[in-house]
């Protein structure tokens, strides 16, 4: 017999909704059958499997162990980090980090390691999950940068954080800010719309100021930048997303003259060249640097109406710096 403590991740679902994540490649007729049999019991009652779950609930699966093991299927397999993660805030149901340029937001392939995996792997080293809890949720994070794009990371470490920072960043309802460096001055605030059509094949947006031939009207873009500090040279910006697609930031500023230092694939290449061989800057010039969070007093009063920050590269400091920009 095997018993299972519903925790607060679990709990509000149904119950076979559970059960099908905790026994995932069994059958949901085989499910049915355990508890119509009593092999399958909800607080030691006989169960139908539309009962809501709460904290503390008791499930026990009276089946044998080599049957339990043969429909649970795989679990998620926790690296053995020794990333050190910079953690801007963390509460019980979330947890804010500044990703490092290089490093994956979510896999690619599954041979990679994401900020994901470094993540559940500080979570569970930290006793802040366990492993049988990981069986039927998985923590994760709610945006996604570039790889060589830094900055905040939001990951839920509860299912109320995850379902509640998925919806912020669904409904735009989250205010984001990006610190840039772009070429050319920039001398004042401005707000910039267009449409965004991207080049599957090649990883690559196009944007243009009339909707495209093959753009539909989800791919309307707005970006809203103001000069933080400028020179001849360069200009340090700060650019509020408002919409959020691929490559928006990077494609929109290029399009109108000022793509981001460091930039590739948007921007100027003997320019990026300069940089490169100067102080060894091999990504775009592009941090995801605040977040600032509506009234969630009623979900999670803890970050409602406030602000977070993450700290700029050290490398991108002194370029800034050597500038004259910051």
């Amino acid at each position: 017999m095997r018993e299972i403590v519903i925790t607060e991740n679990e709990a509000g679902q149904r119950f076979d909704k559970m059960l099908a994540k905790y026994l995932k490649e069994a059958p949901k007729s085989f499910l049915y059958k355990m508890l119509r049999k009593k092999n399958i019991v909800l607080n030691g009652k006989k169960a139908t499997g539309n009962e809501k779950l709460k904290v503390k609930d008791s499930v026990q699966l009276f089946l044998a162990e080599e049957t339990i093991l043969k429909f649970s299927g795989e679990r998620l397999k926790v690296i053995d980090s020794r990333e050190k993660l910079d953690i801007i805030y963390e509460d019980q149901n979330v947890i804010f980090l500044n990703k490092p340029v290089g490093m994956l937001s979510q896999k690619a392939k599954d041979s990679d390691v994401s900020m994901v995996e470094h993540l559940i792997s500080y979570l569970v080293k930290s006793r802040k999950i366990t492993q049988e809890e990981l069986v039927t949720f998985h923590p994760s994070i709610c945006n996604r940068l570039d790889r060589n794009t830094s900055g905040l990371i939001v990951a839920g470490k509860s299912l109320l954080g995850l379902q509640v920072m998925s919806r912020l960043f669904k409904e735009r309802t989250m205010e984001k800010y990006y610190l840039c460096l772009v070429q050319g001055r920039v001398g004042e605030k401005q707000k910039i719309s267009g449409y965004l059509l991207k080049d599957e094949k090649t990883n690559k947006v196009s944007v243009s100021k009339e909707s495209m031939r093959g753009a539909k009207e989800s791919s309307e873009i707005r970006t809203e930048y103001r000069p933080v500090k400028a020179s001849d040279e360069v200009s340090l910006l700060e650019v509020h997303l408002i919409t959020g697609k691929t490559h928006q930031i990077r494609a929109h500023l290029a399009s109108i003259g000022h793509p981001i230092i460091g930039d590739y694939k948007y921007g100027n290449k003997p320019v990026n060249d300069f940089y490169k061989e100067k102080y060894g800057l091999e990504s775009q010039f592009l941090h995801s640097y605040r977040l600032k969070f509506p009234d969630l007093s009623e979900e999670l009063p803890e970050i409602s109406n406030k602000e977070f920050q993450a700290d700029l590269p050290e490398l991108f400091c002194r370029i800034a710096s050597d500038k004259g920009v910051l």
